[in-house]
Order: C-alpha cells, then structure tokens, then sequence
C-alpha cells in the first residue's frame, strides 16, 4: 500500500537515509543536509524539519512547511514538501510543493502517485486558490506527473515552467490503488 506519512520520529531512520542520500540539488530541489551523519540528523535536523510546521523565531521571508514521505509498505520510496502559504519570491519561483522520489524507483508511477496524495492535504492548507509547482523545462517526467495530476502550464522563464493546479478541483483518479496519508 502506498502512503503518505508526516514526517515523524518513529521513521527517523529511514527519514534520514533518504535525506543524507538526496544531492544538494537536484531538479530545482535544494537538500542541504546532503551527508548528514545520523547523530547531527537526530540532533539537530529531524527537530528542525518538524518545527517547520509551526515555526518559532524564524525570519520574515520564512513560510511555514511540512515535510512528508511517500511509502510503498515498509520501503520510502520519495519525499514531498508543502509550503502552507507564499511569499512573491515563491510565487514566481519554487511554489507550494517540492518534491523527489528515488532514482531506482522513478518512472513506477511513485511521483504521480505521491503528488496526488500531496495535494489532498495541500487543498486544505494554502489559502491560494491555485497550488503553484515549479518545474524544470528537462524534467519531462515531472512535467508529466504535474500534468496527470491535473495541472495547466501558467507561464516560463528560460529554465523553469510554472504549473498550476485549481485547489477546488480534485486531482485525476491516481492509477495506483491503496493509497492513504497517515500521521503518526
């Protein structure tokens, strides 16, 4: 069964070989604890990624985000990112959700299967009427996955498309079956 799971301590391992394993960049998603040790993901980066959710002391240009994994049983296979509002730079740049899955498991249908599931919680947090996602013009396969998921090209820039997805509007039926969003 794939899921969606908030991000959480009881997952912390897996959480963090994911995020030790997932480069500094890649496909416009920035990942700055790239080799992490498991002791400064315990310490200092699974509190910090949780307190996103509900920041304290955080600077103005700072939006609230919530981090979750995408499982297919016991086996994460992705990661998907919410920005619960945005700012005029995220509004012209990143949007409300990034998001990546595994590179021995792209092209298994995870992506679609993971934005759809992102987007039903998405819907009942930003106050936008559109979910705003932003897509390297190379990334045919998330071009494809955001299409799938009901979403329309809203305009370019030289490297980027910016889609759209209407927040009333429910994603197309995902093709997976047994897929649920659990928070633990």
């Amino acid at each position: 069964m794939v899921e969606l799971r908030k991000i959480n301590t009881k997952d912390a391992y897996a959480q963090w070989q994911y995020t030790a394993a997932l480069p500094a960049d890649e496909n416009g998603l920035t990942n700055p604890y790239y080799g992490v040790s498991y002791d400064e993901y315990i310490s200092k980066v699974l509190p910090e990624l949780i307190s996103y959710e509900h920041p304290v002391h955080m600077p103005d240009w700072f939006v609230p985000e919530t981090y979750y994994y995408l499982w297919d049983g016991e086996r994460l296979v992705g990661e998907f990112r919410i920005r619960h509002f945005l700012t005029e730079s995220l509004r012209s740049g990143a949007g409300h959700i990034g998001y990546s899955i595994r590179k021995d498991l792209r092209g298994k249908g995870y992506g679609t299967a993971g934005l759809k599931l992102t987007l039903e919680i998405a819907r009942n947090i930003v106050p936008e009427e559109e979910i705003y996602l932003r897509v390297n013009k190379d990334n045919i396969a998330s071009q494809k996955v955001m299409l799938k998921n009901g979403a329309r090209m809203a305009g370019e820039d030289d490297r980027h498309y910016f889609m759209r997805i209407p927040k009333s509007k429910p994603a197309s039926p995902c093709f997976r079956k047994g897929i649920s969003v659990t928070d633990p």
